[in-house]
């Protein structure tokens, strides 16, 4: 009957469980690197170590003693001496900055009362020299407020606006992004004066015989004042029948071909009653016929005169 060997293997020794850091088991077991703790160790048989022996060493030790603290003591008085002027300073800047912003406050507010005495100034001498028609020329030219009936156009760009984009569209064709641009305003207010407008405003700004809608980037200035989509047009006119004059003009279609080519957003209802502001700034010029110089029979045969 065949014995089975015997096992011959002997059984291996458990892993340490930190043998995966053994370097850092190193560190912590030598923690002070050999040449240290030999010179330590012949400092200690010397008698060197520890606290100073001589009175000399004593002296030293003393004499740097008194010096950090007096440092140390210096430091702080001078600190607690500094502190106040540094907060006198402070309340005094802070007085100032109040002082001035005061000042500036008042000033702005005396401006704006200058301002609104030019304003009745300018409007009271448009109803004055204006004759019969003083009510017209305050109108026109953007001096009273006005209400009544009208319609109200909304303006805006499309949903999927990109926001990179080539330049202004060409007059030849549509050739950017559905963003709407200052000739599209520009043409959709002289669409609105020539199918019998009385006054417009857009987004509050009161326009004039004197009013520019320019471009800046990609925003769009109303007399230098920066507007954001939507643009919502009032405009004071004959109701219903100024609603479809503009919708039939040239100006209209050129509004409805932006929605179907660009998906540019509007809407236009007619409104009983809208109301319009004053314009924020007016200038008052005067104008006189022109008197044609006589320069012989030429002139006056053909009554044109020059200019």
């Amino acid at each position: 009957m065949s014995q089975q060997s015997p096992d011959r293997s002997t059984a291996s020794r458990p892993g340490r469980p930190d043998a995966s850091m053994s370097l850092l088991t190193n560190v912590m077991d030598h923690s002070l690197d050999d040449g240290y703790a030999e010179a330590s160790a012949r400092r200690k048989a010397d008698g060197s170590a520890g606290m100073p022996r001589t009175l000399k060493s004593k002296l030293g030790l003393a004499a740097c003693l008194v010096l950090a603290a007096l440092v140390v003591t210096l430091g702080a008085a001078q600190a607690r001496v500094s502190a106040p002027v540094l907060a006198k300073e402070r309340e005094e800047l802070i007085d100032r900055i109040d002082g001035e912003t005061a000042a500036a406050d008042a000033l702005e507010s005396q401006v704006d009362k200058l301002r609104d005495d030019v304003g009745r100034r300018q409007r009271k001498a448009l109803e004055e020299h204006g004759g019969d028609q003083g009510e017209l020329v305050a109108l026109l030219a953007g001096a009273t407020s006005v209400e009544g009936p009208g319609v109200k156009l909304v303006v805006d760009d499309a949903k999927e606006t990109g926001q990179s984009g080539g330049g202004p569209r060409e007059t030849s064709g549509f050739t950017d992004t559905g963003r709407v641009r200052d000739r599209d305003l520009q043409r959709v207010v002289n669409g609105l004066w020539q199918s019998g407008a009385e006054a417009i405003a857009i987004n509050g700004q009161r326009l004039t015989a004197l009013s520019a809608i320019r471009a800046a980037g990609d925003a769009i200035l109303v007399d230098n004042r920066p507007l954001v989509p939507p643009y919502t047009l009032l405009a004071v006119g004959n109701g219903k029948k100024f609603g479809t004059a503009f919708q039939d003009s040239a100006d209209g279609q050129y509004l409805q071909a932006l929605k179907d080519t660009f998906d540019i957003r509007t809407s236009l209802s007619v409104q009983e009653k809208v109301k319009l502001p004053v314009a924020p700034s007016l200038i008052v010029r005067t104008a006189e016929p022109h008197k044609a110089a006589d320069t012989g029979s030429g002139a006056a045969d053909t009554g044109k005169g020059t200019s």
